[in-house]
């Protein structure tokens, strides 16, 4: 036998076989010369394993016999203490001090090893990750050494391997003292599987120093270390959730076996059996290994590599049963984790230069792609900022899709704004804004709320500095935001409450019909629809494509009042500015809807814009009247270079001149001819009085910085300019607007030029100031009065049918004891508002189920002009009770919102209703509405009268036929549900709700519209409050601070401060049928219109409300109109046209006990307004100063409910039997004292109007004994 080469101890094979095949040999033992190893070929693996098992079992027999000692002694002193009780105390005394010294010192050395290995600190955390990647790199070297034979003999100094696996071995010993000395039960510690891979990995790497040999042996246990690996991620603090420690633990148990049971078949295969005298060992590589257990475990077996050992074999049959029941538990589990992994748990990476918002709460596929669809939109500037949605449910396939469609600007992640940890993933704390989404249509609002609000708090408790935007379902549940100590409106925050803004909308409607349509077009954005016929689509769409924008004033229009600004910008710029954001001397920012002559422009003023796109509104910003004076197209208007600001002061003057008065300028370019032409008109010669003169020094007025920008607006009008006009047309146009029943002095002091403001205090508010009866509540921007009782306020059907009710506010409302209560107030307190005369308010009749209505009544009990007819809106009875034919307005509600799967029956009942109400047929009992004779006509409607109101209506028609002409609006939960509205249309089902003619109309609501505020309030938070103050009436942050603390109004005493509050705008519907512009109605354009209005009136005008059929040749007998917004200067108008205005409050109103009533129009039948009194009839007063003239003064006829004239016809018609035709229905001889005793006879109510607070006639201020003379005021009150 050939002598063993040098580094080869392995049993040598016989020479036969190396000579056969003695290529074979040379890799399979290495040949290491200058390492003088055993000549006889000794292997020495039981040195290295008998010194891991020494230490292992040594020490386990050394901790037990320590606490068998221990034990033992232990019950020793105590069998001694019981016989040496006297002795105990002085023997305790002298050892305590040794013990006590002996316990400090073994304390604190075990507390400063445990601090050194406790995750807790710095240094533990720091030493346990440490030791971790030593492992690893210790478990690394091993694959590098398992290419080598099992056992060898490598020079220590050589062999680079060796010698960091000593080091690292070294490190782990003193890691294993630290542990022992801070393990407090030494046996368990002992047996630990970290323990036990040290006792087999550590000793045999000093044993192969000693040795100068290296043994493969055990070293595979390094990879139990990987059990510890979710540990490390979690003292790391990256392992945060169950599911992914879960993960991570399954993952590193089912390797680390693996690969430790891998190192266990390489070690025996490539051994051999002892027993065998390692003759039956076969070459496996350790990844062969690797590959033979996960084929074993997975029960594939293919064959190709197998045990040959019996060591080997052995440990193959125990590890397929463990193996087998691991492979089919763990791998599932792992998997099913993996599956349920949140797609969408990652992170947002902030890109710099790129804002991003936060959107959360109610996110479906409809909520998601209307706010989309808004935000988005092509009309606004170039939207640079990034959409994140966040939702702790996953998107479905459809809301996935239309994620995917907008991935450039959207992004979602699934988690919750409660989690702080989700905030962090999302950057709630560099976000610009966050969006929270309400669910309009779930079943319980007030949860709904209480869930926004908490989302509200925890993201506030996160970042305190976030700007939020929320949106609310009830307006009561708005209180609880500022209960949040961070929630600050001044910084942005801003709460959009559905029920307040759906009800103000509503409202507003009741005033001007169509004008929630109109507004919520605006306040959305829409691709303008190009429609090439003739037909009402095509200009309602013309108005669509109009929105909202703001944008600062140049400086070309600093020191200008508003109408020049206003003026200048429609007819120059094509540009309607309706509202600015003023500051006070105080420096205090408040937004002024059309105030008046006496707001000059500021540098840096902004404005609020109706324009197409926001292309258009820059014109305002760049706007030079040195460079863009002769453009004639405003798309010309670009950023100019010169310095503005050196010639504007300059220009100034001429501008003015240009829009300051009457005579215009003829060399103004900004003009056109046209506009010129009607503007060019001499100037104002009306003489003033003294009386007129005295008062022209009265206080000037001044604007009054608050939260909704009230407007003080003045009273201060031009007399109206008519040398261009024909005599017929001069006449018929008249005068100025005044209140109808003005003295003449008043009417001369109103004929001073605008741009000398006074401050004319009407003789209602002189004497409410002197009064001390509360008409107004606390902050005056409502009429107030004490508390009532539900049970006097309610009627029975025979009272309701009693009290002849007219030009009235039906609200039908369906609810009971269980349904969620709507907010009634927010309905109610628009139609109460302080800016309307008391006898100008419009009486409500609530028609539905009187418990529903006792919930909703502890907010409506201090409004006044109240009724409650219990019943239900499906009761034609009920109907015909409140004179539903008479009434201006007729609002359907449900507070039904009960979960339905089908979405069509969510409006069941308003639909139902709707349909019942235009069904409805009417007598037309009243036949002397029919006459049109100039004889009947009283004054103040007399086409002819020189001194008619601007504001103006068209002739009420007789009565009602048919309920199809009853103006109606009509709240809708599902937008599909509009097709059933109208069955004269030809809408698709699949329409969009703007696009259907109800909603064109203004007959449908849905709250569904409101979705675009949000877009719209984070753009420009001034939105808000321009839309606020426009439909809630005068809602304050003081208003709402006192709702929040008594949940209803408190009544204050009437001062200067709070009656100044009255002096803002509000929104009316101006009538082209007669009056100042009956000329324009025929033919007219719409710009002279508008320059007209605002010249002379100081009235903004914004829309047209016409006539469907207006555009066709052929007269129609169809009575719906719909809104056209902003129509261009060209725009052609009809005699039938509703113009929409904001028109300045009127102080002179109430001067007059005789004022008649100002309504909105109906656009189906009829609409009272102001009209202006001649003057030249004012020496007729002089008869109701005689003491022996017997007047029916209606305000001492005051029962519960509404009156109307329609009373005194309904008693003619009982006590004579005949009906009252012409003019003399009434005969002199009827005297009112024998009207009186006859209305008592026959139980008949007759009580005060709201219209009305005398009747006026030519100057009295009563009709004595209903002289034909003086009955043609009845057909007025009509």
């Amino acid at each position: 036998m050939l002598p063993a080469k040098d580094g080869d101890v392995r049993h040598q094979p016989s020479q036969n076989s190396m000579m056969a095949n003695p290529r074979k040999m040379d890799p399979i033992i290495p040949y290491f010369a200058d390492v003088p190893c055993d000549k006889n070929g000794q292997r020495m693996w039981w040195a290295f394993l008998a010194s891991s098992m020494v230490t292992f079992f040594g020490g386990l027999f050394i901790i037990l016999l320590w606490r068998t000692v221990r034990y033992l002694w232990t019950v020793c002193c105590h069998c001694s203490t019981k016989k040496k009780d006297v002795q105990r105390v002085s023997s305790v005394e002298k050892k305590d001090i040794t013990v006590v010294s002996e316990v400090g010192w073994m304390t604190s050395v075990k507390d400063w090893a445990g601090v050194m290995i406790s995750a807790q600190t710095l240094t533990g955390r720091v030493l346990v990750v440490l030791v971790f990647i030593l492992s690893i790199g210790a478990l690394v070297i091993y694959f590098i050494d398992s290419s080598s034979p099992i056992e060898s003999c490598p020079h220590f100094d050589k062999e680079f391997t060796l010698q960091i696996d000593m080091a690292f071995n070294i490190f782990f010993l003193l890691y294993f003292g630290l542990r022992f000395i801070a393990a407090n039960d030494k046996l368990w510690f002992w047996l630990e599987v970290n323990s036990v891979v040290d006792f087999f990995t550590v000793p045999p790497v000093f044993v192969s120093v000693y040795l100068n040999r290296s043994w493969l042996g055990l070293r595979f246990l390094r990879a139990l270390r990987l059990i510890q690996f979710s540990e490390i991620l979690q003292f790391l603090n990256i392992l945060k959730t169950s599911n992914s420690i879960k993960l991570v633990n399954l993952c590193s148990i089912f390797i680390s076996t693996w690969l430790t049971a891998a190192g266990f078949i390489h070690l025996v295969e490539n051994s051999g059996d002892p027993w065998e005298n390692f003759q039956n060992f076969q070459q496996m590589s350790y990844w062969e290994c690797v590959y033979l257990l996960m084929v074993t475990m997975s029960t594939v077996g293919y064959g190709d590599v197998y045990a040959k050992t019996t060591l080997g074999r052995l440990f193959m049959v125990f590890f397929i049963l463990g193996g087998l029941a691991m492979f089919a538990s763990y791998v599932p589990e792992i998997i099913e984790l993996i599956g349920n992994r949140k797609k969408y748990g990652g992170s947002y990476s902030a890109v710099n230069g790129r804002k991003h918002i936060v959107v959360c709460g109610h996110i479906t596929l409809e909520s998601v792609s209307n706010f989309l669809k808004d935000f988005l939109h092509k009309d606004r500037d170039d939207v640079n900022v990034e959409i994140v949605f966040l939702h702790n449910i996953s998107p479905n396939l459809e809301l996935e899709a239309l994620f995917k469609r907008h991935f450039t600007q959207v992004e979602f992640y699934q988690g919750s704004v409660l989690n702080p940890h989700d905030l962090a993933r999302v950057k709630i704390e560099s976000a610009d804004a966050c969006l929270i989404l309400a669910n309009k249509y779930c079943a319980d609002p007030d949860a709904e709320d209480a869930s926004n609000i908490m989302r509200v708090i925890s993201i506030k408790n996160y970042h305190p500095k976030i700007r939020i935007i929320t949106q609310m379902l009830q307006y009561h549940n708005k209180a609880h935001l500022l209960n949040i100590p961070s929630w600050n409106w001044k910084e942005g925050d801003d709460a959009i409450c559905l029920a307040e803004l759906k009800l103000g909308f509503i409202a507003q409607s009741c005033l001007a019909q169509g004008l929630s349509t109109m507004l919520a077009n605006l306040f959305s954005m829409r691709s303008y629809i190009k429609i090439e016929e003739d037909t009402w689509q095509k200009y309602y769409l013309e108005g669509v494509a109009n929105e909202m924008y703001t944008e600062y004033l140049s400086s070309a229009f600093v020191g200008l009042s508003f109408p020049m600004v206003c003026e200048l910008c429609y007819v120059k710029l094509k540009l309607l500015l309706i509202a600015i954001e003023y500051k006070s001397d105080q420096r205090e920012s408040s937004t002024l809807i059309n105030p008046g002559n006496h707001v000059k422009m500021q540098e840096g003023t902004l404005g609020f814009f109706i324009a197409s796109d926001a292309k258009e509104v820059k014109r305002a910003l760049y706007y030079c009247k040195a460079c863009h004076d002769d453009i004639s197209d405003p798309k010309r208007i670009k950023k100019c270079g010169c310095k503005r600001h050196k010639t504007a002061g300059s220009r100034r003057t001429r501008l003015a001149c240009c829009f300051g008065c009457g005579e215009a300028e003829h060399g103004c370019s900004c003009m056109s001819r046209s506009t010129r032409s009607n503007m060019e008109t001499p100037p104002c010669a009306l003489p003033l009085s003294p009386t007129s003169v005295s008062d022209k020094s009265a206080t000037l007025r001044t604007s009054k910085s608050n939260y909704n920008g009230y407007i003080k607006a003045t009273m201060d009008v031009p007399a109206v300019q008519q040398s261009a006009l024909s005599p017929k047309k001069k006449q018929r146009n008249g005068g100025m607007r005044t209140s109808p029943n003005c003295s003449p002095k008043t009417i001369r002091l109103l004929s001073m030029s605008r741009h000398e403001p006074v401050l004319i205090p009407s003789h209602d508010q002189m004497e409410t100031m002197d009064d001390s009866v509360k008409r107004y509540d606390s902050t005056g921007m409502f009429h107030w009065c004490p508390s009532r009782d539900i049970e006097k306020v309610t009627l029975t059907r025979s009272e309701a049918a009693m009290t002849v009710l007219s030009g009235h506010v039906v609200v039908c409302i369906f609810g009971d004891v269980k349904s969620a209560v709507v907010g009634l107030r927010n309905l109610v307190m628009p139609l109460r508002a302080s800016n309307f005369h008391y006898h100008e308010l419009k009486h409500i009749v609530f028609v539905g189920s009187l418990e529903y209505l006792k919930r909703e009544w502890e907010t409506l009990h201090n409004f006044p002009k109240v009724s409650i007819l219990p019943g239900t809106p499906l009761s034609r009875a009920d109907l015909r009770a409140v004179n539903i034919n008479l009434c201006d307005m007729c609002v359907i509600l449900s507070a039904n919102q009960t979960n339905i799967d089908d979405a069509s029956l969510q409006d069941k009942e308003c639909i139902l209703a709707s349909l019942n109400i235009k069904s409805m047929q009417f007598d037309d009992s009243i036949g002397l509405l029919q006459a049109n004779s100039q004889g009947f006509t009283p004054p103040g409607m007399d086409r002819s009268s020189p001194e008619n109101s601007p504001v103006h209506g068209l002739e009420r028609q007789t009565s009602i036929s048919t309920g199809a002409n009853i103006p109606i609006i009509t709240e809708l939960v599902n937008d599909a549900n509009v097709q059933f509205l109208d069955q004269d249309d030809d809408d698709d089902p699949d329409t969009e709700l703007y696009l259907t003619q109800p909603f064109a109309c203004g007959t449908a609501f849905a709250v569904s519209v409101l979705d675009s505020l949000m877009s719209a309030t984070y753009f420009n938070d001034n939105i808000l409050t321009l839309i606020r103050t426009l439909v809630t009436g005068g809602a304050t942050p003081e208003l709402e601070g006192l709702l929040a603390e008594e949940n209803a109004l408190r009544g204050g005493y009437s001062d200067t401060h709070t009656l100044a509050n009255r002096d803002r705008c509000r929104v009316a519907q101006l009538a082209l049928y007669d009056g100042p512009f009956a000329q324009l109605g025929e033919g007219g354009c719409y710009g002279d219109l508008f320059c007209k209005a605002l010249k002379t009136y100081n009235m903004l005008c914004f829309g047209i409300y016409r006539l469907r059929d207006a555009h066709l040749s052929a007269p129609s007998q169809c009575t719906k109109r719909y809104v056209i917004t902003n129509p261009p200067y060209e725009f052609e108008l009809v005699p039938t046209d509703l113009i929409f205005c904001l028109m300045q409050f009127d102080h002179n109103a109430a001067q007059c006990r005789s004022t008649l009533s100002h309504s909105s129009h109906s656009s189906s039948k009829k609409s009272s307004s102001v009209h202006s009194i001649s003057t030249k009839h004012t020496k007729s007063r002089e008869p109701r100063d005689k003491p022996n003239r017997k007047y029916i003064n209606t305000q001492n006829w005051r029962n519960k409910g509404s009156t109307h004239c329609l009373g005194i016809l309904e008693m003619y018609r009982m006590k004579t039997g005949k009906k009252p035709d012409s003019l003399s229905f009434f005969s002199p001889k009827c005297t009112v004292d024998e009207l009186k005793g006859h209305r008592y006879e026959n139980t008949h109510t007759l009580t005060h109007t709201h219209t009305h607070t005398h009747m006026h006639m030519h100057g009295t201020h009563g009709i004595d004994a209903f002289s034909p003379k003086r009955v043609a005021c009845l057909r007025f009150c009509f």
